[in-house]
């Protein structure tokens, strides 16, 4: 099997006390096998060696919010795209993200097992991924496509399930078809969107007895987890009501709400790149009416509330929405990380060790360390002096995942 040695670098790793300097790293079977001096690590015969002239390596990184499949969820594409051309689509998405740097992901919805299954049979350059098949909507909520004309502009096709459904045994049975179209953990929308066209961000969607029936059979999947995709306060509150483990967005949360988050030890996904993109879609006129309110709103209290989040000590996590704005910008979500309160240390964490270990995956992913799999990323400048660095793909220079070179601009 091969080998490589990439020597003279810097290690970046937010599980460091310090960046460790000429350093080399030792890659074999696709698994970190050392880490230290070249003159101490004995390589083998064959060995392909590639000098890091002096840059920075740090782990792949791990977006826990994407929707691969989307393009904007723009309703009148959709009703005219087919489907074959929005699976290609979709690899091209899926291009994009792991040439940002970011070799894992949490999907949100629409990404499938066939999605899944060819990503780990390596058909294409991607992110290794979990995925969460169809989020769960009330009818008339969030993820119900259904239009006022009568046209319901979902994405279906034989063995995907649909988004709606009400009641606890509507919920039960939807949660159980997700989880029979393999799905790793559930996605919940517990209040209306900013895009929505029946709903607002504020509006509460499912009540706590629908919420907690939820939680209770993801829980005897194995402990799989809930996700709650939540702006309005009250949907926060009966998401962390019914046990759900992570809450993304979290838009009107005050210190009340991240109190409580704190004690419970719930994630926060703040998806603060997303909240930026909305108000560019709105000035550009992408978004228009109701849902260019309801963006500008949003964004503009986003923000502070997040500050109050990460003053109070929520746990919060690197995600992007990327699927609802452009794939491929993930790391902007470092940089606005940072505008809330984060050290470029901990931002990173967000997005390699804390973000692993939420995922239950730490063990495989998130850190460089012997015994973990080779997901790397390679920049010239130094992301604790210069986060924003990272935002830019072109400042990529490399990224290998389980030791194959994926993308090289050195």
């Amino acid at each position: 099997m091969t080998s490589t040695l990439i020597k003279n670098v810097t290690v970046i790793d937010p599980t460091y006390y310090e960046p460790l300097e000429n350093i080399s790293v030792f890659i074999k079977n696709g698994k970190i096998r050392d880490i230290g001096k070249s003159t101490c690590i004995d390589i083998d015969e064959g060995t392909i060696i590639i000098d890091g002239e002096d840059n920075f390596i740090l782990p792949g990184f791990i977006d826990m919010h994407v929707h691969l499949m989307a393009n904007g969820f723009i309703k009148e594409d959709d009703l005219t795209n087919p489907l074959a051309n929005y699976f290609y689509q979709a690899v091209r998405n899926m291009n994009d993200t792991i040439d940002a740097g970011v070799t894992y992901v949490r999907d949100c919805g629409l990404a499938d097992i066939g999605v899944k299954m060819a990503v780990e049979n390596k058909i294409f350059s991607a992110p290794k991924m979990k995925i969460s098949v169809m989020p769960l909507s009330i009818t008339g909520g969030h993820f119900d496509f259904a239009l006022n004309s009568g046209i319901d502009t979902v994405i279906n096709y034989p063995g995907f399930p649909l988004p709606v459904c009400d009641g606890v045994e509507g919920v039960i049975s939807k949660t159980r078809e997700i989880f029979r179209a393999q799905a790793d953990f559930i996605k919940v929308m517990s209040t209306g969107g900013v895009i929505s066209d029946n709903d607002s961000p504020e509006f509460a969607q499912f009540n706590v007895k629908e919420l907690k029936a939820i939680v209770k059979e993801a829980k005897m999947r194995g402990g799989a987890k809930v996700s709650s995709h939540a702006h309005g306060l009250q949907g926060i509150k009966n998401s962390l009501k019914a046990g759900i483990q992570f809450i993304d967005h979290g838009t009107f949360l005050d210190q009340k709400t991240a109190k409580l988050m704190v004690q419970k030890g719930t994630y926060l996904i703040p998806t603060c790149t997303v909240m930026k993109g909305v108000v560019e879609q709105v000035n550009n006129g992408i978004i228009k009416g109701r849902n260019a309110k309801n963006g500008l709103e949003t964004e503009r209290v986003h923000k502070d509330n997040m500050i109050i989040a990460y003053k109070e000590g929520v746990k919060m996590l690197m995600g992007t929405d990327s699927g609802v704005i452009p794939h491929g910008n993930n790391l902007k979500e470092l940089e606005l990380l940072c505008n809330i309160g984060m050290t470029p240390k901990e931002a990173i964490a967000a997005g390699t060790i804390e973000a692993a270990k939420a995922l239950e995956i730490d063990n495989e992913v998130g850190s460089i360390e012997v015994g973990k799999s080779a997901d790397l990323i390679m920049v010239s400048k130094n992301p604790l002096e210069d986060i924003g660095h990272l935002s830019n793909p072109n400042n990529i220079l490399t990224v290998i995942q389980d030791g194959d070179i994926i993308k090289n601009l050195r």
